[in-house]
């Protein structure tokens, strides 16, 4: 019998209910099923190679820890992230096994989220800061993120950029880093004409140059950057500004233009000794290892300059970047590896799960411990240290490392790794644009509203703007970056977007 139109109307307002009930009985299972990750290598397996560490979900693995989420209210995770990922939605899919929505949701708000999911801190941001973290653990959203994309890559679902419409408007990016890229995707999604300007001989920036394989392989990069190229991006390797061309030149050339180059200047310490030999700089260091290992013949490897093989390793920080060279060096062979930081392991700045990683390789770390000289004859061999006292918390809320007197060590050491994080190049000096305007700390001074610079119709993102950060806020600077651009060129800036005809 036909249901009369008052049926009907019963029956569509309970059917988002229905809906919901049936979310709520695929969701939710953090009381019932324990947090898992993919498999991990073994400590005495992947030590011995540059692999990455982890395995891949498989589809029950991904599907079962999906539904952990509590598909709360307010999603904690998604506010943490710094692009606003749909992480409950995308998760939810996931639990249902509709997989190529997941990967549509996932992709719409993150460039690279195979990449994101493999090196981002997630117990830093989305995952420490989910509601069932405390007590039961949090959903293993990085894994599971890397899963999606990386299933939609080998279903074929990750398909080249096709603009609805071709536009005269050219931009210029100089950059290839994950600022660079994402602005890239960003903007011949709309059609623009994209043209990409790299220093290096190779794409992808710190993503190829400065992370080690075991975090994330090369391959993963080649393939973004292929994409890029084969949805109509133009790549200029070997291209530095100030060099092949001036800014003024690209101002010229194109309709508008966005610096994305990074910061890569090593920020020095200043003790007695850091002219030795052996002291060298940490992105000196995992460049080295990361052209050999993709091939390339590098002097300084071979030389033993930037080779761990057989040495009393020391490497000062304790960021990531540091945890990236105390690996590196067990990977190489080293004979020993230290770390030194002058803070405990609670006000570390670094991922806590690299750090545990570092510790099953067999990596030693010396908290509250800062260096005082390094010592030898050309060359250095002792490390001379003071332990350190945490006092009163500064303006950040972090304790104020404070010496103590008459507490000095030594360590032996063949080769000292400085990482202590990166300051920015003088650009307008090696852009040849004294004009560019920038902040005391150097970095490119941009209106944050629009990310265009003092100068018209030039935008900067990552950490040119910001200072060395995370990967993940590269993305996001490059999208509001594309955003800025869009929106200065429909307004009329340097020569407005036309459809080709």
């Amino acid at each position: 019998m036909a249901k009369s139109p008052a049926d009907k109307t019963a029956d569509a307002s309970t059917a988002p209910e229905t809906v919901k009930r049936a979310a709520r009985q695929i969701m939710q299972r953090f009381v019932a099923v324990p947090k898992d990750m993919p498999d991990k290598r073994s400590a005495p397996e992947r030590s011995h190679d540059f692999d990455e560490i982890y395995g891949e979900f498989d589809v029950a693995g991904a599907t079962q820890q999906a539904s952990r989420c509590s598909q709360c209210g307010v999603p904690f995770c998604q506010v943490h992230c710094p692009l606003h990922n749909n992480i409950p939605d995308w998760l939810m899919l996931t639990a249902e096994g509709r997989l190529e929505e997941a990967y549509e949701v996932s992709q719409a708000t993150n460039n690279f989220p195979e990449i994101c999911g493999r090196i981002c801190p997630q117990d830093r941001l989305c995952e420490g800061n989910c509601v069932i973290e405390k007590g039961f653990e949090s959903v293993s959203i990085g894994s599971v993120e890397k899963y999606i994309t990386d299933s939609a890559w080998e279903q074929g679902w990750v398909k080249p950029i096709k603009p609805r419409h071709e536009l005269t408007a050219s931009i210029g990016i100089i950059g290839s880093g994950p600022g660079g890229l994402a602005a890239a995707a960003e903007l011949r999604r709309k059609g623009y004409q994209v043209d990409l300007y790299e220093r290096a001989d190779r794409a992808g920036g710190l993503l190829i140059y400065g992370i080690p394989n075991f975090k994330l392989d090369k391959e993963v990069v080649e393939r973004r950057t292929q994409w890029l190229a084969d949805s109509g991006v133009r790549f200029h390797l070997n291209f530095e500004i100030g060099r092949n061309a001036t800014l003024a030149d690209l101002r010229q050339r194109h309709d508008a233009v966005l610096i994305a180059t990074g910061v890569y200047k090593a920020r020095e310490i200043e003790v007695p000794g850091t002219e030795l030999g052996g002291v060298v700089p940490a992105l000196d260091y995992l460049i080295a290892s990361n052209r050999r290992n993709l091939g390339d013949d590098v002097a300084e490897f071979d030389s033993g300059t930037l080779n761990a093989e057989g040495k009393n390793v020391v490497v000062i920080g304790g960021g990531d970047t540091a945890m990236d060279c105390v690996r590196t060096a067990v990977r190489q062979g080293a004979q020993s590896v230290k770390c030194l930081y002058r803070r405990n392991r609670a006000n570390m700045p670094g991922s806590q799960r690299e750090v545990a990683n570092a510790e099953e390789e067999g990596v030693e770390f010396v908290w509250l411990a800062a260096p005082e000289t390094f010592a030898g004859s050309g060359k250095v061999d002792i490390v001379t240290a003071n332990r350190i006292h945490l006092g009163i918390a500064d303006s950040s809320g972090r304790q104020s490392p404070t010496l103590i007197d008459g507490s000095s060590f030594e360590i032996e050491a063949d080769l000292v790794i400085k990482a202590l994080g990166f300051d920015p190049e003088d650009l307008p000096g090696l852009f040849g644009e004294p004009a560019l305007p920038v902040t005391r700390w150097g970095t490119v001074r941009v209106d944050h509203k629009t990310m265009m610079t003092g100068l018209d119709g030039v935008f900067a993102a990552g950490d040119i703007v910001r200072g060395a950060s995370l990967v993940v806020w590269a993305v996001r600077d490059g999208r509001d970056a594309a955003a800025g651009i869009e929106q200065y060129l429909n307004a009329g800036g340097q020569a407005a977007a036309q459809a080709a005809e």
